[in-house]
C-alpha cells in the first residue's frame, strides 16, 4: 500500500528492470467509468510520458474505491522519449464527449506548467465511438479546435473498424449493437432496428448512417493510423502478438488481441502503450 500511494500522490511510475510490470493504482472519482482516466505524469528519462490510459471499471453510478491493474511492458533498465519532449496518451472514449472534454482541459492545463521543447505530443489509442451516445460528439471534439495547441495522432479501434464495415455491410449489425453499435447510431440520429434479426432494417439503418455521416467523419475514421512510435514507446489500440516482429504485426491483432499479449512475458523491442483492456 505504501508504494501504491507513493504512485497515486506523485503521478509517477519509474522503469524497471524487469520485462514485463504490472501495476496497481487505487482509485476514486465520482467520473465513475471514465474512458482515459487522469492518475498524473509518469516520468520517463529524457522527456514525459503522460499517463492517461483506461484505468477505470466502476459501473455507471458507483464512487467506491476499486483496485485496477495496468499491464506496462518494459524493454530494459529504461525508456525514453525525444528528450525535452511531453507525450500524452489517451485511452478509449467510447462516446462520453463529456469526460473527455474534461479531459483535454486537464491535460492542457498540464502543459500550461511548460518545462519541455516543442508542441507537445497527444495521442489518442482508439475507440472514440459506441456504448456512450455522443459518439458524434466525440469525432466532432477531435476534428476541432480543441486539440489545436497538440501534435496530434489517433489510432485505430476495434469499434471503428466496427463501424467502417457496418457501412458496407449491413449484416454485421446485430454484432455491432451488442457491444455499442446502437448508441452510436442514435447519436447521428438514425434509429437503431426494432427486430434486432431483421436483416432489412439493418440495412436501411447502415444507408441513412451512409447518408447522415458528414464526409470529415468518414475521412477521419478512414484515416486512423495502427499504430505511431515515438522514442522506445509505441502506442497501439489492442497489443501486438509476442514473438511478431513490431513491423510486421496484423491490424487484426492490433485492433483485438487480448489475452495472447496481457499474458505473455516476453521481452518486445519496446513498452507498448495500449488501451482496449
Amino acid at each position: 500500500m505504501a508504494n501504491m500511494a507513493r504512485l497515486l500522490r506523485t503521478g509517477t511510475i519509474q522503469p524497471a528492470d524487469s520485462v514485463g510490470v504490472r501495476q496497481e493504482f487505487l482509485l476514486s472519482s465520482p467520473l465513475q467509468r471514465m474512458a482515459g482516466a487522469v492518475t498524473g505524469l509518469a516520468r520517463a528519462t529524457g522527456g514525459w510520458l503522460g499517463a492517461l490510459g483506461k484505468l477505470l471499471s466502476l459501473p455507471f453510478g458507483g464512487t467506491k474505491n476499486t483496485s485496477v491493474t495496468k499491464e506496462v511492458h518494459i524493454p530494459g533498465p529504461s525508456a525514453l522519449v525525444p528528450p525535452g519532449r511531453r507525450v500524452y496518451a489517451v485511452g478509449d472514449v467510447h462516446g462520453r464527449a463529456d469526460l473527455l472534454i474534461r479531459l483535454i482541459d486537464t491535460i492542457r492545463d498540464d502543459v500550461a506548467g511548460g518545462g519541455f521543447e516543442g508542441r507537445p505530443i497527444l495521442i489518442f489509442l482508439g475507440d472514440y465511438i459506441d456504448r456512450g451516445f455522443q459518439s458524434k460528439d466525440v469525432i466532432d471534439i477531435l476534428l476541432g479546435e480543441k486539440l489545436s495547441p497538440f501534435e496530434t495522432y489517433f489510432l485505430k479501434g476495434n469499434h471503428e473498424a466496427a463501424m467502417l464495415q457496418f457501412l458496407r455491410d449491413p449484416s454485421i449489425g446485430p454484432r455491432w449493437s451488442e457491444f455499442g453499435g446502437a448508441e452510436t447510431l442514435v447519436s447521428y440520429g438514425v434509429r437503431p432496428p426494432r427486430m434486432r434479426t431483421s436483416m432489412d432494417e439493418w440495412a436501411l439503418a447502415s444507408q441513412q448512417l451512409n447518408d447522415v455521416l458528414p464526409p470529415s467523419h468518414l475521412n477521419f475514421l478512414t484515416s486512423l493510423d495502427l499504430s505511431v512510435r515515438v522514442g522506445d514507446y509505441v502506442f497501439v489500440h489492442a497489443g501486438v502478438r509476442p514473438g511478431v516482429p513490431l513491423d510486421q504485426q496484423t491490424e487484426y491483432d492490433m485492433l483485438w488481441i487480448r489475452d495472447e499479449f496481457l499474458s505473455d512475458g516476453r521481452a518486445l523491442g519496446a513498452v507498448i502503450v495500449h488501451g482496449h483492456t
